[in-house]
């Protein structure tokens, strides 16, 4: 994993995987939101998957899918999610920048 630490509340990161979720709690992830559509690759873990992980290893886990550009919806959504979480979040989806752009909508 290569983790772009945006700021103290947020980082992004690529696709990751179920067994990555105890390293990431273990950095102090709190939360883990995912931008990216299940079935984008072939190769990729669901979110079902991750999310799974997440919850046995006592972490948050939201699926705010994204193709394109945020829609109003989705930024709603990841307002939620991240409103829902106190603590550092992981957003990731293939490269991070998906993750990136629904967290440049925030008002910081």
């Amino acid at each position: 994993m290569n983790i772009n630490k945006i700021d103290e509340r947020f980082s992004t990161t690529g696709q990751i995987n179920p067994g990555d979720i105890e390293a990431l709690k273990d950095m102090g992830f709190v939360g883990i939101v995912c931008a990216r559509p299940d079935d984008e690759e072939s190769d990729q873990p669901n979110f079902a998957q991750i999310e799974a992980a997440a919850r046995a290893a006592g972490l948050s886990a939201h699926h705010v899918p994204v193709s394109g550009p945020p829609t109003e919806g989705q930024i709603i959504r990841f307002h939620e999610a991240m409103a829902s979480l106190d603590g550092p979040v992981l957003g990731y989806c293939r490269s991070g920048a998906r993750a990136g752009s629904l967290y440049a909508t925030l008002d910081r």
